[in-house]
């Protein structure tokens, strides 16, 4: 199997694998299709990081270095717990737990089968006071991305009132991967879904398992 190079997008490397002896017209459309989200994937990538953005640069690095180990979300979540009550305590709960199925998912399960490339910063190095050390594990998924969105999911869905702005941040700090030149476009957008989903899952697990309590009790 060929390794991934520095610019090798997983649609590249999707489209690689299909089998030469089944490229009948089909796969020859997928192949095609999957090559062309690479290049978006490269060209949105390229696009950002060619823009000068000097107002922006410092606030969305220390946003993104604030985000490494999920420092953050585990202070957001410190926060809820001391100022939330009960429910508060439930929230923060259930978005630490999120946050640790999804990194387990992202970097034990997902990230070793993709290895993806980091992006090629040295190219389009044009703007070195935003960049942040580059990650030694694969660029496919975004775990930043997937712990921020499935913190956001299980605390939105406990306290509605930070629903909204915290999806919000848990978009800043996605973004903030592809501003800081160690992630594609592409790695975000997956990262966030995984993120979001598996915290679903975890949400559907903590709800039955209250449910099973509430029916011991009256039993």
């Amino acid at each position: 199997m060929t390794t991934p190079g520095p610019d090798d997008t997983v649609a590249d490397a999707l489209a690689r694998r299909v089998p030469a002896r089944r490229r009948g017209p089909a796969n020859l459309g997928l192949a095609e299709g999957l090559r062309e989200l690479g290049e978006v994937d490269r060209a949105v990538y390229e696009a950002v990081a060619r823009t000068p953005t000097g107002a922006l640069d410092g606030p969305v690095r220390r946003l993104s270095g604030a985000a490494d180990k999920s420092r953050l979300w585990l202070a957001i979540a410190a926060v809820i717990a001391v100022a939330g009550g009960r429910r508060g305590r439930r929230a923060a709960l259930e978005g630490v737990v999120a946050i640790a199925v999804t990194s387990a998912t992202v970097n034990l399960g997902v990230k070793p089968i993709a290895r993806r490339g980091r992006p090629d910063r040295a190219r389009p190095a044009l703007f070195e006071g935003r960049h942040v050390p580059m990650p030694r594990s694969a660029s496919f998924p975004s775990g930043h991305s997937a712990s921020a969105f499935a913190f956001a999911y299980a605390v939105g869905r406990h306290l509605p009132v930070l629903a909204v702005p915290i999806r919000l941040l848990a978009v800043a700090v996605a973004y903030s991967r592809v501003h800081t030149g160690v992630h594609y476009p592409g790695d975000v957008v997956i990262g966030s879904v995984t993120g979001a989903g598996t915290a679903a899952m975890v949400a559907a697990v903590a709800d039955r398992a209250t449910r099973a309590r509430a029916s011991g009790r009256a039993g």
